[in-house]
């Protein structure tokens, strides 16, 4: 963890990028102080940014076609984006990882077997495979959260796969098994951390794919279920009125960029360090 900030502090990129993710965190916990109005209540249809609204309230970005603000749905489509994200992205590394060193420590028909089921799921375009896994199963968070474990752990678990082909050959594993250490201290203990590098930088590009994938299925409208408002929603709610209003669209897609540009800087920041370390 040490080696990790300190790589995070020797990369002005990911100072960036840090700062951008620290952002929207800060504005997820303070939602509640930060949103001018309840996300759910119309107030004023389609006022223009910078309008005022009853009691003199200021829309600073304007309101959507029902009337909402537009700066409070995406203070609190924040909230919805920094729980599901994560917490899809960490069940499918947990998932993926694990496959991937049974696989890659084992070999033979274990790895045969794995890796035919993650060509399989890879043979699928990603997209299509969330909207058939949430069109059959429902839209819900729960769903979400496992059409993006099923998408996203295949790659997941080629990537352990593959680390763990190169550095179970190292002479510290080779040491392990002679002390008659079981696999799972060999790979826990000896492997594992020793590909945490790797690892750690797909996961910050993967959080930022898996970001735009639900945003996307909520463009779709298979999103989080209303009221929940998450930035995909509100693209969507608005989308026929781009033309005439297009603050009713330009505000979330610039939030959904910046976030996943936040990532992004991250992962360039730790790679490059990485490489000059």
């Amino acid at each position: 963890m040490t080696a990790l900030l300190r790589r995070l502090a020797a990369s002005p990129i990911a100072l960036i990028g840090i700062a951008i993710v620290v952002f929207w965190v800060l504005v997820a916990i303070f939602a509640p102080l930060l949103a001018p109005a309840v996300p759910t209540r119309s107030l004023q249809p389609m006022a223009l940014p910078g309008d005022r609204g009853p009691g003199g309230m200021v829309f600073w970005l304007g309101t959507d076609v029902l009337g909402r603000d537009l700066l409070s749905r995406i203070i609190y489509g924040t909230r919805s984006v920094l729980l599901y994200a994560p917490l899809a992205t960490s069940v499918a590394f947990i998932a993926g990882i694990g496959l991937g060193l049974i696989a890659g420590y084992f070999g033979g028909w274990i790895d045969e077997t794995l890796s035919r089921f993650g060509d399989l799921v890879l043979a699928f375009p990603v997209l299509v495979l969330y909207v058939v896994i949430i069109t059959n199963f429902g839209a819900s968070a729960l769903n979400i959260v496992l059409a993006v474990t099923l998408g996203a752990m295949p790659g997941i678990m080629r990537l352990t796969r593959g680390l763990v082909l190169d550095l179970r050959t190292r002479s510290y594993v080779q040491a392990a098994l002679l002390r008659g250490e079981p696999a799972w201290y060999v790979l826990l203990v000896e492997i594992l951390p020793n590909a945490r590098g790797p690892l750690i930088v797909d996961f910050c590009l993967r959080l930022g794919y898996v970001i735009i994938a639900i945003g996307t299925l909520g463009f779709l409208g298979l999103g989080l279920p209303p009221p929940n408002p998450d930035w995909g929603s509100l693209i969507n709610e608005n989308r026929n009125m781009a033309l005439v209003f297009p603050h009713m669209v330009i505000f979330p897609c610039l939030a959904v960029s910046s976030l996943v540009l936040g990532l992004n800087l991250i992962a360039d920041g730790l790679r490059e360090s990485g490489r000059t370390a």
